[in-house]
């Protein structure tokens, strides 16, 4: 059985998602992109953009299951908050089209990508582009980390 899975790294200006397939251990890159916002729209139009264009994307790749990357809260808390809103409307753009969804930390997707937590950004990119046999690493870092979450759902077992 194929399983099409959609990978999200939420974010307020930037949001990446990238969709595989996994067969068993067989996985097949599909696509990724990016949704991106201007600072200088209010935040209420930010998230409905959001929202709009999610919408599409899964109607777009039709995806079984779902992976989003938790929240990691660094030093600006103001910041964080946003992406906590952005988070929220994509698990429910998620949920609504009744998409069982997955959360992992940064760190666990490190981990399932790369085998250490430790790993840094271009590590684990450069390791998403070999396990998926891209010819270049997926852009924005967004979109890979997106990919990166879909893989590490790929790998679950409790998937």
């Amino acid at each position: 059985m194929i399983r099409r899975i959609i990978g999200v790294d939420p974010g307020l200006a930037s949001s990446g998602w990238g969709v595989l397939d996994a067969e068993g251990p067989r996985l097949r890159y599909i696509a990724h992109g990016c949704i991106e916002t201007k600072a200088e729209t209010p935040r209420g139009e930010r998230l409905f953009f959001i929202y709009q264009q999610f919408k599409g994307v899964l109607e777009t790749w039709n995806p079984t299951e779902s992976a989003i990357e938790t929240l990691y809260f660094a030093r600006n808390v103001s910041s964080a908050m946003a992406v906590a809103e952005a988070r929220g409307v994509f698990c429910m753009a998620l949920a609504e089209q009744g998409l069982p969804i997955q959360e992992f930390t940064p760190n666990a997707i490190k981990q399932a990508v790369l085998g250490s937590g430790a790993a840094d950004k271009r590590q684990i990119q450069e390791m998403i582009r070999v396990i998926l046999g891209l010819d270049g690493i997926p852009k924005p870092d967004h979109a890979a980390d997106a990919l990166g979450a879909a893989l590490c759902c790929a790998n679950s077992i409790t998937a």
